[in-house]
């Protein structure tokens, strides 16, 4: 692993374990195991630290959308329980960073680069599968797997079993004519 995703990664540890604010130089190099000044030699500036870890999310969650073999419904709910299962702390550090993307908009295009990344990836998927509006449908499949993972993550609902995310997801693409 590059020291730079290393970085990334302890970055995302550590907003998804303090917050935004318990965000620091110094606490990355301790999360990554590296010496003091380390994060700081890649990303000057807290600015640049954010940019840094937001493209590491970004690159994380464009690994988690490659699509595994098996029906669509199972895609979904893959997708959905890998957020909530070895994704859920990238997941809470991207909750995080979308927050405080409404109060700093130099966050903004970077947040949105990846969620457009998500809905384009899903949108392909379901042109594939024979939606008439795979654009539109997209937009409403992501919203519907954002927000499981929101409430499991952050709500009061739990973390659904497999077979429920599967058997939601096929209602979901049914409703929008490709299940």
């Amino acid at each position: 692993m590059e020291r730079i995703d290393r970085i990334g990664d302890a970055a995302i540890a550590v907003i998804a374990a303090e917050g935004m604010r318990g965000l620091t130089h110094r606490a990355v190099d301790r999360a990554a195991g590296l010496p003091v000044g380390s994060t700081s030699y890649y990303a000057r500036t807290r600015a640049a630290l954010l940019e840094l870890t937001i493209n590491r999310i970004t690159a994380l969650d464009g690994v988690a959308i490659a699509p595994p073999p098996g029906g669509l419904a199972e895609f979904v709910a893959g997708y959905v329980a890998e957020a909530l299962g070895p994704g859920r702390t990238r997941m809470l550090a991207r909750y995080e960073f979308a927050l405080e993307a409404t109060r700093r908009p130099e966050l903004r295009p970077a947040y949105d680069e990846g969620g457009a990344a998500i809905r384009s990836r899903a949108a392909e998927v379901l042109a594939a599968a024979g939606s008439a509006d795979p654009v539109r449908h997209a937009t409403l499949l992501v919203d519907w797997m954002e927000g499981t993972i929101f409430g499991a993550l952050a709500g009061a609902s739990r973390m659904p079993p497999r077979e429920s995310l599967v058997a939601s997801a096929r209602e979901i693409l049914a409703g929008i004519g490709v299940g």
